[in-house]
């Protein structure tokens, strides 16, 4: 990778603007859930919204992405509708999946998010697919993976880099390396210093990044894209993060040491990332503050949106399950 360059400040703004937004869907999830106003399985993505941001200003609409349960900040992204995104997380009829697939099943390929699995590592192999199809049909279409740092000591993650290295896809593996597979801490579960040394065993481009690091998370996705779009193949890029609320909603984190959680927090990449915005002079405190009073007014609808929606009708339950005539 070539030497980190500083954003322009409108790239700058844009990233904040899209990590503000994950920030605080999750802090109203998170809320909803705690009183009682939400039942739902979450996965809250605090402390990786600058990597998801620095991904999603680097894709175009039509571009694929395929990720985890853990995946709300890629879908914001993405640029999923709230109000659809609420829905789903309500069982509503109106959500991404007519209700039907919660959280952990978030698909909306209307901007181009084909899929969200609960299972670990499931996406790579669907995300080559994704490429394969868009390299058979020139398109023009990148595909992007998101997983975790305990999906790559499983299986599809060898063989999906193998595969894709060797047939040189338009995709990226972008591996979200926070520390801990759940509840096991990286060193006591992986061999390797960096998931992207990997990439070397498949003669493909690995690339380890501060995650939090707009500057270098941005420099970093953008090369990986454009290595992509241009047919020169796949990039195994791991963005080195922390999430600060633990493997699932309730989880109280004991594993995790506290002084490296509190170093951890020390360097929260939300108000380092505001500091910068407002130092580029792409913004100021007042600017901000309306920002993000809009960003919880679209939050607030979306919310209403969902708590006003139906249901899916019982007639609804096998629709979308099995192919037409497959359960006569």
């Amino acid at each position: 990778m070539s030497a980190t360059r500083s954003l322009p400040p409108k790239t700058l703004l844009d990233v904040f603007r899209t990590a503000l937004k994950i920030q605080l869907i999750d802090e109203k999830v998170r809320g909803l859930l705690m009183s009682g106003r939400m039942a739902a399985v979450f996965y809250s993505p605090r402390g990786q919204e600058i990597l998801a941001a620095c991904m999603g200003v680097n894709l175009k609409p039509t571009d694929y992405l395929v990720t985890t349960y853990r995946g709300m900040h890629d879908q914001v992204a993405k640029g999923i509708p709230l109000r659809q995104l609420f829905a789903e997380y309500y069982g509503k009829a109106t959500g991404t999946c007519k209700g039907k697939g919660g959280p952990m099943h978030i698909t909306y390929p209307t901007a181009g998010i084909m899929v969200t699995t609960g299972v670990v590592g499931a996406g790579l192999p669907i995300a080559n697919g994704l490429a394969l199809a868009s390299q058979l049909k020139k398109d023009g279409r990148v595909t992007v993976v998101t997983f975790g740092d305990g999906a790559s000591n499983i299986g599809a993650f060898h063989e999906s880099l193998n595969m894709a290295s060797l047939w040189k896809l338009p995709v990226i593996f972008l591996c979200q390396n926070n520390g801990y597979g759940e509840c096991t801490k990286y060193e006591k579960a992986t061999a390797v210093a960096n998931i992207a040394d990997r990439a070397a065993s498949y003669d493909m481009r690995g690339v380890t990044v501060d995650g939090n690091d707009a500057n270098a998370m941005h420099e970093a996705m953008r090369e990986a894209v454009e290595r992509a779009r241009s047919g020169d193949g796949p990039t195994l890029l791991e963005a080195k993060t922390f999430r600060f609320m633990g493997h699932y909603f309730g989880d109280p984190g004991a594993y995790i040491p506290k002084e490296e959680y509190a170093a951890a927090l020390a360097r929260d990449p939300m108000p380092i990332a505001r500091a910068a915005v407002l130092k580029s002079g792409a913004a100021t405190e007042a600017d901000l503050e309306t920002l993000a009073t809009r960003i919880n007014a679209e939050i607030d609808d979306a919310l209403q949106f969902a708590l006003d929606s139906a249901p899916p009708d019982v007639s609804e339950i096998d629709v979308d399950i099995y192919a037409s005539g497959a359960h006569a």
